[in-house]
Order: C-alpha cells, then structure tokens, then sequence
C-alpha cells in the first residue's frame, strides 16, 4: 500500500485527492481513459467508461499503460476485477475490422468468429450484411458504413474502420510558415490525424486548433469543407487560411445564410447546412457539389444532430473533427466517436499553458445573495422560471461593475445567455452588446474594435462562446449560462485564454446566486474545467474591493 492520490473503487470511480502532491501527475495519466463527474474542493471523482476507453485504445493508449497508471497512483490495491475489467473492454475494440476487399468492396472481418455471428444475428444490424464471404468475413453495403459502425458502438463491440478513403478532387495546399512555425502540438496533432485517417483533435480554446486543420489540408491536397458554427467563425477561418497558407481569397468560398459560394475550399455554417424547406434539407447537395476529399468539423462538439445524420453517408471522406472538449450535453459523444471517428489527439489544458501556448488562468466564483424580495419571487415561482429568475438577478449588475473595477485597464467580456439581462447590463455598464440578432457586419467591427483597444468591454450573448478571436481579452464575467452546460464553461474561459503580449494572466469570474439552483448548476459547468486542472476560488460578492 502506497499513500497515492487515487482511491480505485469497485464500481469503476476514481477519487482523486486534489491536494496530493502527486494528484496532478495523476490527474494527466486518467485523463485519457476517466471522465470527471464532481469536483467539489478535495475529493474529485472520475468514472471509467467503455467509451472512454476505446476512445484512450484508438488514441495509441493500451490496457497496459491503464492498469499501470491505476496501480502507480492507488493508494490502496486496485480491485482485480476492475482490471480485469479494463483489459476486456479494451480488448473488444478491433475485434472487428471494417476494410475494403479487392474483389468484394467493403466487407467486416473478424479475428473472434463468435463475435461476428453475434452480430450477424442481431435483427438491427443483419440488414446491413450483404452475402458471408467465409466464416470470419461478410459483405458490408457501401451506404451503411456509417450506421453499421454507429450500431456495433451500441451493442459494445466498436469496429475497427481500415477501409480506406477516397482521396477526392485535387487541390494544391500549401503551409506558408514565413515568420511563424507550426508548434510542435499542432504538428503531432495533424500527424495523429492523417495515421488515422479520420477522427477528433482535442486542444484547448487559444491552441490554434484552425492551424491544425490548415496542416491535415496541405497533407490532403484536395478540395475541403469545413462546417463552422457561424459566420463570423467562418471568416475568422478563411482569413487565417489566406494569411498562413498557399490558398488565395478567390480559392475559398463561404456557403452561408448570406452567400452560397462553392469553391475548392468551402465554409459552410451548420446553421444554413441544417436549415429545412417543405421538411426537407434543402443544402444537402452542398456534401455533393463537389468531390471533397476532406471535411472538416469545427467545435463538433456542438454539432446537430441533422450533421450526424448526413455524416453516416460521408465514411469514404477523410473527416477531422476539432474541439476544446468531448463533452456533449446530449449524450451524443458515441455518434462523434463512430461517425467522425474516435480521438486521435489530446493534451491537457495545463501542459499547453505551461508550454506558454495559452496564458494562464485564475477561477474565481462570485457568489451574491438576492435580495429579500428577490428571494422570495425565486421561492414562489413555478420550477421551470427559477433558474432565469435567479441567473438573471439585478443584484449581480454592482457586482459585475466592482469586478471590472478591479480591472480598469484590461479588455473585459460580459458573458450571459439571458437577452433581457444583457441589454440591462450593456446599458448600466456603457458598453455594446452583441447578440444572435447583431447583423454579421456590425459584430465584426464591434469585434474589431475591440482587438484595436478602442472597446474596454464587450457584453456577449452565447453567439461568442466559441471560434471568436479575441487574443487581447483577459477577463471575462459570467453572469448566465445554459443551466449546466459543461462545455459552454470551457467555451467561455477559451474566449480569454490566447497569450498576451505583456504576458499577464487571464480572470474568469462566475457571479452566482447563493442557496438557488444557480450554484447547482454552476458547480456542474465547473467539472470538466477542473478535470482539466482549474480550481475555482469562492469569494462573497461583499468581499470584493470596488
């Protein structure tokens, strides 16, 4: 028995002691098979889950390396049973091997021929099978790659996809590394990639997960779509493609609700992509314009499930996905792990800090008490109107001022998902506020603005949450948020964490409502940033200086 700082228990939790000397080193060796679930002050617990794991095996993890990690870090001998355990579900990845037969096309292979008459016989997969080739191979239709692979997710033996890609139209690209070189992170990222084929990079908020893409583009040389989350996204993404790589302005086209531009390199919103005329997707065509050899996914953790759905029919493309986090809020990861591929590519969010790729960060949750009569209109309202009732308590608005206060000379951005409480804080505060309904050009010269220092501070709907540069913002307050939304919390830090010129560190305050659903559903919003090493401080909104 070793004092470590992990307690491994039977039902396949992890608790992790934070403030064990070793509880970092710990932290970073579970990381890629364990997800967090709480983290409150000193005992974080992870769960081991079947996904994670794959997703650790087809990220060149093996059960090896997870049984040592378990055992280095126990403080107590690990349950034979768990490890067991690991080794089997580790074991069941591959067992099945989708690839492409000289004489048959695509087929399923099996090295476990009880594995494949399982399959073969279950009712929702059979259909998928065309005739069996010999007692470990059976025919595949082409069409059903996608939704195969989806379904043996399902019934816990995910398959291994070799079958290959076609390469697509012929594009030059070319990185133009004149003055800036890819970071050694963003290179391995695109390696890990490409010795895929298709699959998730996963880099923090600021790490420059759009060069990553640039770099699988120049090892594609072909036609590309990237699907973004908005517009602004999309132009951020085309002027970084112009500025850092061969691609000239004429070469790129944006495919948006305000123009329908396809060329060698299209940018496409998810938005326009998901749109429906007469119930149907009338943008579809858009996947077939041309003949793409490579798709990109921006932020897929956001991705809607209409994409999903049009993605089961683009398994022979080459597909990277590019995200800050893998955390869905509707339970989906398993459909990006079969549909865009499993993880190819991660680093903690505290390594790329201490490499000084993004600035470091201090947590802070402000907790405000309402008022009496605040109190008691939250205590009489029906379930559903509590949470806005208290997310968007006028007692936050002096809190939110004493912290810019605090901050006079750097650039701030005022966060919330309520529009009500924004246009209340734009108007106490002096300051612009941008929404969903701020027309595409006047977010971008508010944005700009900003990056020239003209703007002090920014009020922003969750239109900012993601793919926004703002290299020079260092605090943020977060008034609102969507309920317990985990990845918007690290969408949200994201927006502040690029370096800064002087080299200082980045704020993050959430003002929260003491005793109400608020601080709930902060502390869920909170995990996957502690996951990542962030610890939050609690002060008392009485208690800042301002």
């Amino acid at each position: 028995m070793t004092d470590g700082p992990l307690i491994v228990q039977s039902d396949k939790t992890l608790l992790l002691e934070v403030d064990h000397p070793l509880a970092d080193d710990a932290r970073t060796s579970i990381a890629p098979f364990a997800e967090l679930e709480r983290a409150p002050e000193h005992v974080h617990t992870y769960r081991v889950t079947p996904l994670a794991l794959w997703n650790a095996r087809a990220a060149g993890h093996d059960a090896e390396q997870v049984v040592d990690a378990l055992v280095r870090f126990s403080r107590y001998p690990v349950p034979q049973p768990l490890l067991v355990d690991v080794v089997d579900t580790m074991s069941r990845f591959g067992r099945l091997v989708l690839t492409n037969n000289p004489a048959h096309g695509l087929v399923l292979h099996s090295n476990d021929r009880a594995v494949l008459e399982e399959v073969l016989r279950n009712k929702k997969i059979a259909p998928m099978f065309g005739a069996r080739i010999d007692d470990d191979t059976v025919v595949v239709h082409p069409s059903e790659r996608g939704r195969l692979k989806q379904l043996l997710l399902k019934v816990g033996w995910p398959a291994e996809d070799h079958a290959g890609y076609v390469d697509g139209e012929a594009h030059p690209i070319e990185l133009e590394e004149d003055g800036w070189k890819l970071r050694d992170y963003q290179r391995l990222a695109a390696r890990a990639f490409w010795a895929g084929g298709s699959g998730v990079v996963v880099l923090p908020c600021g790490a420059g997960k759009t060069l990553v893409g640039a770099a699988a583009m120049a090892e594609a040389q072909a036609t590309t779509l990237i699907l973004v989350t908005n517009t602004v996204a999309g132009r951020q993404w085309k002027r970084e493609l112009i500025a850092r790589t061969s691609l000239t302005e004429e070469e790129i086209g944006e495919y948006s609700g305000e123009r329908k531009e396809i060329r060698p390199v299209t940018i496409a919103t998810y938005q326009v992509i998901t749109r429906k005329s007469k119930g149907e997707y009338k943008h579809l065509e858009l996947f077939d314009s041309r003949d793409w050899g490579l798709i990109v996914y921006d932020e897929v953790h956001l991705l809607p499930a209409p994409v999903f759905r049009m993605t089961a029919d683009l398994q022979s493309r080459r597909r990277l996905g590019l995200t800050a986090t893998l955390v869905r809020e509707d339970g989906q990861e398993g459909d990006v792990f079969s549909l865009i591929g499993p993880k190819r590519y991660d680093v903690p969010w505290r390594d790329i800090e201490a490499q000084g790729w993004i600035a470091p960060a201090e947590c802070t949750e402000v907790r405000v008490t309402l008022t009496d009569n605040e109190r008691l209109q939250y205590a009489t309202a029906e379930p559903e109107e509590r949470y806005k009732l208290c997310s968007t308590a006028r007692t936050k608005i002096p809190v939110v001022r004493r912290v810019l206060e605090q901050h006079p000379d750097e650039p701030a951005l005022v966060i919330g998902a309520y529009l009500d409480q924004l246009d209340e804080l734009g108007e106490e505060l002096d300051a612009p506020v941008i929404k969903g309904s701020t027309r595409n050009k006047e977010r971008e010269e508010l944005f700009d603005r900003f990056r020239r220092g003209e703007l002090r501070t920014l009020v922003v709907s969750k239109v900012a949450n993601f793919s926004i540069d703002l290299p020079e913002a260092s605090v943020a307050i977060q008034v609102s948020g969507t309920f317990g939304s985990r990845q918007e919390e690290a969408q949200r830090l994201g927006r502040i964490l690029r370096p800064k010129g002087d080299g200082r560190q980045a704020h993050f305050y959430s003002v929260v409502s003491r005793d109400t659903l608020d601080t709930d559903y902060a502390a869920h919003r909170q995990r996957f940033l502690a996951e990542q090493g962030y610890a939050y401080k609690i002060v008392d909104a009485d208690d800042l200086v301002g």
